[in-house]
């Protein structure tokens, strides 16, 4: 009865002072509450994860392993010591290496033994472990190992090597040895309470400083810091603080009421080894019916012990990793996964021989897949005609990549190893250089006495590859030639004539006129040797002369050989249209132009047997049928069947 009534008491005391106060106060004490549990602090807990603390408590490790070219398998790369929390392994990018984790005895916690291990929470050195691979496909980010802490033992972080250029970032936080203090809580902050309402409210005031008093469940906590961190020469402070309670009201609560047994948790695991606690319970001691736990007395209760149930093994598993990438970018591909036989117990789960699972279907470790269409070349026009009229040139056509929708697109997306050819070498046959010629002037260049007629003269690369032409050589045919109207009539002393007309209607030519000495005798006049006018300066007798620019105008070659020595051939010629400057042009008239082949050799042939004519070669077959024996040298290599496949030719166009 003594205790309800206190309960009482203290219930219309806080309701008198929460009325009394202002709104606003209040207002502040449901809001600023520190992690000290005081109100209107603004107490707050460091990196170290002590309140109201100054982060030197402990010390932040960081750095990044670096390192070129490593040989493939497990290299360690850090030592976590004991203690250590705020644990956070990460790769910074995502890499064919793997993270791997052993405990101090060089035990595997993650990836060990050339095993994978998916993505999961782990147990080790007291803590749990996190590690985390992203989706290898739609993410950059690397692999990650990260656990709270602290840890109970030394782990070991390694690196499985497997591509160049690593790069893991360390960070964890080690605790500096025995840093607890308690910081007093000042007069200011307590004094609007009140003297006599600071003792009820459970704070103690000793030598003007205030001290959070323990609650009535047992949670022995000073400004936020347990009982059992406080230093020795601090701890009979806390004990004191117990003697403030009636030694009355304890003895009261340890007769009406009692702590009862009343079953246990459940496990925490259905297999594999679980655990579970005793559960105790308040009651009224003689009805026994369940009351709030703060009417018994929490130094009195039983400490609950954890017991191991359900120790069982689990059924094995076939633990399935995540897909490779796709082994091609487009077309069929294959992508692989790691699936094993696993087996879970105490919180882990372990690699175990295959045949365990033998009763589970398999899932299957290779797949195939398709990202998308590959593209492909396609021709898209024919070769071109070769780049030279004669001898070795190039043509050309044009390839596309197209995708499978049948767009053009860049190269790149197809294989280039694939590529068609886009162009080659090709043989017009060969070269032949001739003479090309007009014909003769129609006027002499004197209209009497002696005078010149004159042609055009070019030798030109020759583009008839049905009869062989020799080239042009050193002997140029004739650009002039002498020519006479007749004798010219006598004259006195020098006696020069008018000027005769072009050579040439066209062009540049000569003209020519009568240069005579001639001796006047009374009336008539009388032609005399040209050196009895010596002393005189003879007039020139020829001059060059140009009327206008000709235009376009036929040339020909000469005739070539006579395709046959007997019963009718042909010959052939060159026939060009050229311009004044030697060029190729279409302005001549169709109608004037020469004719380019002329039947020849029309007489019988006479039979001769030659017995120096016979083949050297064994394949002349070939040539026969190449049409090569129209080349001297092919004629004489294979004399014998070149001449058997002439007069076949004959005897067919009869």
């Amino acid at each position: 009865m003594k205790t309800n009534g206190i309960c009482i008491t203290l219930f219309f005391l806080c309701y008198y002072v929460c009325e009394s106060l202002p709104q606003n106060n209040i207002q502040h004490l449901k809001e600023d509450v520190g992690c000290d549990d005081l109100l209107g602090s603004k107490t707050v807990v460091d990196k170290c994860g002590i309140c109201g603390g100054d982060n030197s408590a402990c010390e932040v490790i960081t750095g990044t392993f670096k390192h070129s070219i490593l040989s493939v398998g497990y290299h360690k790369i850090l030592e976590i010591p004991k203690g250590a929390t705020k644990i956070n392994i990460t790769e910074m990018v995502k890499s064919k290496n793997y993270l791997a984790l052993r405990n101090h005895l060089g035990e595997p916690v993650i990836n060990g033994n050339w095993a994978i291990d998916r993505p999961g929470i782990f147990a080790a050195a007291g803590t749990t472990v996190t590690y985390r691979r992203p989706n290898e496909i739609r993410t950059k980010a690397g692999e990650s190992i990260i656990a709270e802490g602290p840890t109970s033992e030394v782990l070991y972080v390694y690196v499985i090597y497997q591509q160049p250029h690593p790069s893991v970032h360390y960070e964890y936080i080690l605790p500096r040895d025995n840093v607890f203090s308690i910081q007093p809580i000042p007069n200011s902050d307590i004094q609007p309470l009140g003297e006599a309402l600071s003792s009820q409210l459970g704070v103690y005031t000793e030598n003007g400083q205030g001290y959070i008093l323990p609650d009535t469940n047992g949670d022995n906590f000073v400004n936020g810091v347990h009982t059992n961190q406080f230093p020795p020469e601090q701890a009979a402070t806390t004990t004191e603080l117990y003697e403030l309670y009636s030694l009355e009201e304890r003895r009261e609560r340890q007769t009406a009421y009692n702590w009862k047994h009343a079953g246990m948790t459940e496990c925490s695991a259905t297999c594999g080894k679980g655990s579970q606690v005793l559960i105790f319970i308040c009651v009224e001691r003689i009805t026994h019916e369940q009351v709030s736990d703060n009417l018994c007395d929490v130094a009195m209760r039983p400490t609950p012990k954890e017991e191991t149930c359900n120790s069982q093994p689990c059924p094995a598993f076939w633990d399935v990793g995540e897909w490779s990438e796709c082994s091609k970018t487009c077309g069929p591909g294959n992508q692989h996964r790691q699936v094993l036989c696993r087996q879970a117990y105490s919180n882990q789960t372990t690699t175990i021989h295959a045949h365990h699972c033998h009763h589970l279907e398999m899932p299957e470790t290779t797949s195939t897949c398709q990202l998308k269409i590959c593209s492909e070349w396609q021709i898209h026009t024919d070769w071109t005609s070769c780049s030279v009229p004669c001898g070795v040139g190039q043509r050309t056509r044009d390839i596309k990549c197209v995708d499978n929708l049948g767009d053009v697109v860049d190269d790149e997306e197809c294989n280039l190893k694939l590529k068609p050819e886009d162009s080659e070498n090709c043989d017009a046959g060969p070269c032949a250089r001739s003479w090309f010629l007009t014909e003769w002037s129609e006027r002499c260049s004197a209209m009497c006495g002696n005078g010149t007629q004159t042609r055009g003269v070019v030798c030109l690369m020759n583009h008839i590859s049905s009869l062989p032409l020799e080239g042009c050589g050193n002997e140029k045919p004739m650009e002039s030639k002498p020519c006479s109207l007749g004798m010219c009539n006598e004259k006195v002393e020098w006696f020069t004539g008018p000027w005769d007309q072009c050579s040439t209607e066209c062009g540049n030519g000569t003209k020519s006129r009568s240069v005579v000495c001639l001796k006047r005798s009374n009336s008539s006049l009388m032609v005399v040797e040209p050196s009895e006018c010596s002393q005189l300066e003879k007039p020139p007798t020829e001059n060059n002369c140009y009327l206008k620019k000709c235009g376009a105008k036929w040339f020909t070659t000469e005739w070539s050989a006579c395709s046959k020595p007997c019963e009718g051939g042909y010959k052939v010629r060159e026939v060009r249209c050229l311009a004044d400057d030697m060029t190729q042009s279409g302005s001549c008239d169709p109608f004037l132009m020469p004719e380019d082949r002329e039947e020849c050799n029309f007489h019988q042939c006479i039979p001769e047997i030659d017995e120096n004519c016979r083949d050297m070669y064994f394949n002349c077959n070939v040539v026969v049928q190449a049409r090569l024996c129209v080349y001297s040298y092919y004629k004489t290599a294979c004399c014998a069947s070149c001449t058997k496949a002439s007069r076949r030719g004959v005897g067919r166009r009869r």
